[in-house]
């Protein structure tokens, strides 16, 4: 409407004027409702030539859309294991901080698992100090082996020594009775020492392993423990939470809630614009947001990042072979705004409904290029047009609240 004004002033109008004054033509004689569409055929051709024009430029080089929102994004309450309620901490719509408990889930089976692994670990230790008695055992089985063993030897060597000297109070048979229990002894002190390193080895390698897999089976009760306390994992705010104590939930089947992070969706807005804008809209272009959870305001904005992909064209692998002709929505290109200025946007809630605009900007071309003349001038009324975008996106926002609150029958 704005623009097919702006070109009847230059084209029907000067028409108008040049029948009035140049050929004396005069509105409800000459020209009439009737003879109008002969006698300013010229500047009504032009202007729909030149409106045609305006519009088509206008909507490829300054992008205008009606879907743009600040997405935000929520963390299902579930907790990882399935059970009834025995505890809640927190109420609905309740601020809640990075691991605040949230609520508690029946933990008798896990309780009796962490107390069975602590009753293995106490197995463990009172075997280690029955070791360490074995151990006491075996060394003192060694020192009392050894002593009958030296002993024995004294005696053999004692005997021995008489024989070779030819006495006649040695007895054959007493020195090989005395070299059979040295041989004995001696395999008593083996089988003592034997005993003693089984001993030393269930101590230094058995007992520590079985306490290693006793404390390891307390860390894993412990952590199914802890999983019956369900903590919130980011700073938000609690919404759609109506658990009660008794309350069956699952993994699976039933959440408990919902959390929104606090600075989810704040600051960064995500707008479609038609696919036509592909080649126009680029990260650094300069644009404006108004939205209908704060009227009358019109927030400066930048583009920070251009999704270079259409979500319509999305495919999933699948057994069923996809028809392109079915694809009758074309899909929109993703862009992603943020405030120009910081704190222009922190009182819009995320999700808000936005209109948005993107105006092209040629001023670093027109000032560092060498252009022709009527390339310049193109550019130089490229730049203006802009300006229209601009003033119907503050009329749209003055009509805002009489076509949502009168019109739409509210």
């Amino acid at each position: 409407m704005l623009e097919t004004l702006m070109c009847a002033l230059v084209t029907v109008l000067p028409d108008y004027l040049f029948r009035r004054y140049v050929q004396g033509k005069r509105i409800g004689h000459e020209i009439t409702l009737f003879t109008m569409w002969y006698e300013l055929r010229w500047g009504l051709t032009t202007c729909a030539i030149l409106a045609l024009t305006v519009i088509t430029t206008l909507f490829y080089f300054h992008p205008a859309s009606k879907t743009a929102a600040s997405y935000f994004r929520t963390v299902t309450i579930l907790p990882q294991l399935g059970g009834r309620v025995s505890e809640v901490y927190v109420k609905n719509n309740e601020l809640v901080t990075a691991g605040q408990p949230i609520f508690r889930i029946e933990d008798f089976t896990q309780r009796a698992m962490v107390e069975a692994a602590h009753a293995d670990i106490a197995q463990v230790q009172a075997s280690l100090k029955v070791a360490q008695t074995d151990l006491a055992e075996a060394e003192a089985g060694i020192a009392g082996a050894r002593a009958a063993l030296d002993q024995s030897l004294e005696d053999l060597e004692r005997n021995t020594t008489l024989r070779d000297e030819g006495s006649s109070a040695v007895r054959l048979a007493e020195i090989d009775r005395l070299e059979n229990l040295v041989a004995e002894r001696e395999a008593q002190l083996r089988a003592a020492e034997s005993q003693r390193a089984a001993v030393v080895q269930q101590i230094e390698e058995l007992i520590p392993a079985q306490l290693a897999s006793a404390n390891a089976q307390l860390d894993a009760a412990l952590t199914e423990l802890d999983k019956t306390v369900i903590s919130a994992g980011v700073t938000g705010r609690v919404e759609q939470f109506g658990l009660q104590v008794g309350d069956f939930v699952s993994p699976l089947l039933r959440p408990a809630g919902i959390l929104v992070p606090s600075h989810s969706g704040h600051n960064r807005f995500q707008v479609a614009f038609n696919q036509m804008a592909a080649q126009v809209i680029k990260p650094g272009m300069v644009g404006e947001l108004g939205c209908m959870t704060k009227p009358f305001t019109v927030i400066p904005m930048v583009v920070v990042e251009v999704q270079d992909v259409i979500p319509s064209g999305q495919i999933r692998p699948s057994d069923e072979l996809r028809d392109v002709q079915t694809n009758t929505n074309p899909g929109s290109i993703l862009v992603y705004m943020e405030p120009l200025y910081k704190s222009m946007a922190d009182d819009i809630p995320p999700g808000s409904n936005c209109l948005a605009n993107v105006y092209t900007d040629n001023h670093e071309r027109l000032e560092h290029e060498d252009l022709g003349f009527w390339k310049s001038a193109t550019l130089h009324v490229i730049d203006t047009i802009g300006v229209v975008h601009a003033a119907g996106l503050r009329l749209r926002l003055i009509l805002m609240p009489v076509n949502t609150l009168v019109l739409t029958g509210h």
